[in-house]
């Protein structure tokens, strides 16, 4: 985790715990008081706090440093940590008398966290606080990897790098300067670089000069960090189209499909959230019966083969959300706006409804609730034709709902794919019960608020 990530989580739990001792003390509200008999309401907001900051992206560094994004993830998560902080029993006090102290619990939490965040906003904005680094790279990527990082954390300047691969001529390389060893060790000694990325593929490029210098930097406690690790921890995605040859060394899938532990849980969970499920679809089947013979004239079900697990293929269910003959010219990708969308399947599609069958998928453990979501066989081929890695998706179950899902829009372009392609590798490497509740919290979100595609 960077030192800003740590920096913005710090500072988000000290703003609101002071802003709350500070209001209780000056109109005199015991609710809001923290002192050592009620140490545990402070642990129990600051959990809150941090886990739905977290959910709702306020740690991503991109989205932290713009002002829409930052100030609605701020709104969203104090709104949902006042919800659950002051409807928690036993270990939150109890509900105030007069139910307008509620309101001031509230705005105690939320206004002091939004100025904070737009001050965050404003400060880090100036180029003092950029973070200043050098690229250990063949020039062939430099651009490329220098614009990544830039894409994804605005304060990110690169300096220069050092060329790993073929000589060129020296100056400056698609704008960004070429630097010798010595000129680098310059800036350091000067303090106007921060940190070492390398992001050399070519282990013949790093030089036993160049080797011993990186080993004196990481002596002297400067941070060398290795390209993929960065990116990763900045996007929460997998630079596939990047690792080549080297994947499977910054990819260990067989260690996540090995943990028994969790294997159990998440099967579990399946079966109880499918049951679940499966009891509020057959409540919803008359009004989506009744809304498909007035907006739709056709078949309640829509079934259609997937790709799953070990690219095994199953039949998936859905409530049929387009017209007759949907497909007359062939198999082709849903578009944003598609015509061919009624009018209540698109109400279908913006609340999730229409996914509601595939909870008899799970049940029948084709899929699991979360996961890469399931593709059709020829679209899988042409894919795997032109993404690297692609095949990986099916290491694991699909899933109703997934960490592309909640992380990026609908797209049908290569690039589109790719990007959700590296949240789906990030979820199988990384996937755990934190990470799964993150994607249910943003799930049911998409659902409450009509974000669904």
């Amino acid at each position: 985790m960077s030192e800003r990530k740590i920096l913005l989580r710090i500072i988000d739990v000290f703003v609101v715990l002071g802003s709350l001792e500070l209001v209780g003390i000056i109109f005199g509200l015991e609710y809001f008081g923290i002192n050592h008999r009620q140490w545990i309401w402070s642990v129990i907001l600051a959990a809150y706090l941090l886990f739905f900051a977290t959910i709702f992206e306020l740690y991503n560094l991109q989205r932290a440093s713009r002002i829409t994004g930052s100030l609605k993830g701020a709104i969203t998560a104090g709104s949902i940590t006042c919800l659950f902080y002051l409807l928690t029993p036993f270990f939150t006090p109890e509900l105030p008398d007069n139910r307008i102290q509620i309101l001031y619990f509230y705005l105690a939490v939320t206004l002091p966290l939004l100025i904070w965040r737009a001050i965050y906003i404003k400060l880090f904005a100036s180029s003092r606080f950029n973070k200043n680094s050098i690229l250990i790279v063949d020039a062939s990527e430099a651009a490329m990897v220098a614009q990544s990082l830039q894409d994804v954390d605005p304060n990110y300047d690169i300096k220069g790098f050092i060329n790993t691969g073929p000589a060129i001529e020296a100056g400056h390389y698609v704008g960004i300067k070429q630097l010798s060893i010595s000129d680098a060790h310059q800036l350091f000694k000067s303090r106007d670089i921060t940190e070492v990325v390398v992001a050399s593929n070519e282990v013949e490029g790093i030089t036993s000069n160049l080797y011993r210098w990186l080993i004196e930097l990481v002596e002297g406690g400067y941070s060398v960090r290795e390209y993929t690790q960065v990116y990763e921890e900045m996007t929460d995605r997998i630079p596939v189209q990047y690792v080549g040859k080297d994947f499977y060394k910054y990819f260990p899938f067989a260690r996540n499909n090995q943990n028994r532990l969790y294997k159990v849980y998440h099967r579990a969970f399946d079966i109880a959230a499918s049951l679940i499920g499966l009891i509020f679809c057959i409540i919803l089947i008359p009004f989506v019966l009744i809304g498909n013979v007035l907006g739709n004239s056709g078949r309640l079900f829509y079934t259609q083969e997937r790709v799953g697990l070990n690219r095994k293929v199953f039949k998936i269910v859905k409530f049929r959300t387009m017209v007759r003959d949907a497909e007359k010219l062939g198999a082709q990708f849903a578009t944003k706006g598609d015509v061919r969308i009624t009018k209540f399947g698109k109400f279908l599609r913006a609340t999730r409804i229409d996914e509601f069958p595939q909870f008899w998928n799970i049940l029948k453990g084709e899929m699991s609730v979360i996961g890469p979501r399931p593709e059709r066989e020829v679209f899988v081929e042409q894919l795997s034709e032109k993404i690297p890695f692609y095949e990986t998706r099916h290491v694991v179950k699909p899933g109703l709902t997934g960490w592309a899902q909640v992380k990026t829009k609908y797209g049908v372009t290569d690039e589109d794919h790719l990007r959700k392609l590296q949240y789906d590798l990030y979820y199988i490497k990384k996937r755990s019960v934190f990470l799964d509740m993150r994607i249910i919290v943003k799930t049911v979100s998409t659902i409450v608020f009509f974000k669904g595609q």
